[in-house]
């Protein structure tokens, strides 16, 4: 804008001039008045726009960080929920662990029980496999007892066989089966039976074939006398007195 510059004013001169005037350059006071005006709109709309944008980039900054705001709130609330099912998680897991350590607890109780048991059976084992060790050496001796008297025995029993007419057998065990012939005269063929039962020391009589009626008396005297031999030809010649009296 152009600059106006003041003109110095001689007065005495104009004063004695017939129709004096001063020019005061009025058009060009109006051009730098407009232009100030001007200048000054500019200026105040400039700053209108520069406060505008200030103002949107305000509002634009506070709308990012309300949605900023309310993101993290939102993030906030799902670590909070987070935090509360971990807690629970944890919360489970602790009662899982107790729960685990009073299992694996009762399970070192059952196991010391059961290798107390363990230890009483093998020490049980040990005292069976003792006695029955102490078992197989009664019976062996009993065994070559045995044998060694029915060595002894052998001959005898076969002259009692022999003279009394009769077979003698084991059938089951502890058991032995007395069958005569020669009894029955008309049929010599014909036999006479019992079984002796020799399990315990009463002797018994299982059954006879015929059946004899003075069997207890016998049987009495058996267990008395202990003589198996002396027995035998009691019942022979009790089958033979029921076949005479018959």
């Amino acid at each position: 804008m152009p600059q106006v510059r003041p003109t110095h004013i001689d007065l005495a001169s104009i004063l004695a001039e017939p129709n004096p005037s001063v020019d005061l350059r009025l058009h060009a006071y109006e051009a730098s008045t407009s232009n100030f005006l001007r200048a000054v709109t500019n200026y105040a709309n400039r700053a209108v726009a520069e406060i505008t944008k200030h103002r949107n980039a305000q509002e634009a900054d506070k709308k990012r960080l309300a949605e900023k705001t309310v993101a993290v709130k939102a993030e906030t609330n799902q670590c909070k929920v987070k935090e509360i099912e971990l807690l629970a998680v944890m919360e489970r897991e602790k009662e899982e662990v107790r729960e685990a350590e009073t299992s694996i607890t009762a399970l070192k109780r059952q196991l010391a029980s059961i290798r107390e048991t363990c230890q009483t059976v093998d020490a049980e084992i040990e005292q069976y496999r003792a006695l029955t060790a102490n078992l197989k050496r009664e019976k062996d001796r009993e065994r070559q007892t045995l044998e060694v008297h029915a060595a002894q025995t052998g001959p005898e029993l076969n002259a009692c066989e022999t003279r009394l007419r009769c077979h003698i057998e084991g059938i089951e065990k502890d058991r032995l089966l007395i069958r005569f012939t020669h009894i029955d005269k008309i049929n010599i063929d014909r036999e006479f039976s019992f079984v002796l039962d020799v399990a315990s020391r009463s002797n018994q009589v299982i059954t006879t074939t015929p059946p004899l009626p003075n069997l207890p008396i016998l049987l009495n005297e058996l267990n008395e006398t202990r003589d198996i031999f002396r027995f035998i030809k009691l019942m022979r010649s009790a089958f033979a007195q029921l076949v005479e009296q018959h």
